[in-house]
């Protein structure tokens, strides 16, 4: 797939009617031959420009990084709230109003007892992978401007991946890197590359799906 074949696509989208509201443009990664038992996909890939959805974060700290989450992230979760979330109406209801969740590294055994069931079932866990666990001298405003461009595509629900990468109000050229950055990090995840892709999908939020 090329930058000639997204901006077709993204052409044709521009032609469907309007609506009174400004539309997400969706990705939708249809896959073939691949058995999810043994080749699993579940990959982060960092967009080069914002998907136009501000992404909600919460951070496990004590006091050492306190100051620093309170500055950047959208919840502070202190190593003394922990026992407020003994509750399983609290923790879900945590577990589901954040996207990402970061934790400092010498708590992480107090927050997998505490927390690790209600997030890990949502695969909400602080990812290591991701730079969510850090140390207490981390720069948390650098790592939460990071994960606002970061997508999760997985295939936890079947042969798809499918996630939101930009609104109709941004340059076309923002939409089309970010399909391509999702794309060629999806490509090497597959045992066969492009041969596992059935068909890729572009749409807008109201709008009929285009092939490209």
């Amino acid at each position: 797939m090329n930058k000639e074949q997204i901006q077709k696509a993204v052409e044709e989208l521009q032609k469907q009617p309007a609506r009174k509201f400004t539309q997400s443009y969706d990705l939708i990664i249809n896959l073939k031959d691949l058995v999810l038992s043994q080749n699993p996909v579940d990959v982060f890939v960092t967009l080069p420009f914002q998907q136009g959805k501000k992404v909600k974060v919460a951070a496990f700290v004590d006091q050492q990084l306190a100051g620093s989450a309170e500055k950047c992230c959208d919840a502070v979760i202190k190593e003394n709230d922990f026992v407020k979330y003994a509750n399983k109406k609290e923790l879900k209801k945590l577990a589901e109003s954040y996207d990402y969740f970061i934790a400092q590294a010498n708590l992480m055994p107090k927050i997998a007892a505490t927390f690790g069931k209600a997030l890990g079932t949502k695969g909400k866990m602080p990812n290591p992978k991701l730079g969510c666990v850090v140390p207490p001298t981390a720069n948390l405003d650098l790592l939460v401007k990071r994960l606002n461009v970061t997508v999760r595509l997985t295939t936890k629900k079947g042969l798809n991946l499918q996630c939101l990468i930009g609104k109709e109000n941004q340059p076309a050229a923002e939409i089309i890197e970010n399909i391509l950055a999702i794309y060629n990090t999806v490509v090497k995840q597959l045992p066969n590359e492009s041969q596992n892709i059935k068909n890729i999908l572009l749409k807008r939020t109201m709008g009929t799906p285009v092939r490209m």
